[in-house]
């Protein structure tokens, strides 16, 4: 059974639909919102690469939906031990998210569970969200029968944020706290860190603590010491 965590822990706060910055991702964001407040809604597959969004709207869904009053979980099946058994776990919720579905190519018993529960799931009127790096028949399933269920689903593919776009959006963050981030500090960051857009918002709460706690503006010899202390 998947333990059941404090709704803060689950769903945290930046992964709400609100903070989900579309780009050209907006009938996407259209669909997967419909998925989560509207019963009946048809079954989404999210494919795209590392850092897409894919897991921040897997869980924005369980968020949206729960305030809806429906049951619901999520599952990180790249970081559980025993996927077969979590598979199983979940059954009867109204709602389930199943996130890096990559993680069971291979894994018979967890391939199985899945087929299961994706049956089951449909006879019950339920709904189900999936994300991975590939498409179904790309997956590496040695389950044909599940690709196929997998694959009747509607297709999503979601594409990363531009850099224009990432430091748009940075700058517009920093912004709303009181941070000024000139070109020269973004230049300098955007050649040097991960632009994950994830990891970058996650940077910018660092910088938030640590230039209010040094009440100094944020320059690149300042960013160049935070980032050096954090990898100490």
């Amino acid at each position: 059974m998947i333990p059941q965590l404090p709704l803060a822990l689950r769903w945290p706060r930046r992964q709400r639909f609100e903070h989900f910055y579309a780009g050209a991702n907006a009938v996407t964001l259209a669909a997967v919102e419909s998925l989560a407040r509207e019963p009946g809604s048809p079954w989404l597959y999210l494919s795209g690469p590392s850092g897409s969004g894919k897991s921040h709207l897997l869980m924005a869904t369980c968020q949206a939906a729960n305030e809806t009053g429906r049951t619901v979980q999520y599952l990180p099946l790249a970081s559980l031990r025993d996927k077969a058994a979590a598979i199983r776990g979940v059954a009867g919720s109204e709602l389930l998210a199943l996130d890096d579905l990559g993680a069971i190519a291979g894994d018979r018993e967890a391939e199985h569970a899945l087929f299961d529960l994706y049956n089951q799931t449909k006879a019950e009127g339920a709904a189900m969200l999936f994300a991975a790096e590939a498409l179904p028949a790309s997956l590496g399933l040695g389950l044909p029968d599940l690709r196929s269920r997998l694959g009747a689903c509607q297709q999503v593919l979601l594409k990363p944020l531009d850099d224009a776009e990432r430091r748009t959006v940075l700058k517009n963050q920093a912004a709303v706290r009181g941070i000024e981030l000139d070109e020269t500090v973004l230049d300098w960051l955007f050649a040097r860190y991960a632009r994950d857009l994830g990891a970058l918002l996650d940077l910018l709460d660092r910088l938030d603590q640590a230039s209010l706690a040094a009440q100094r503006r944020v320059t690149v010899h300042f960013l160049r010491n935070l980032l050096r202390e954090g990898n100490a």
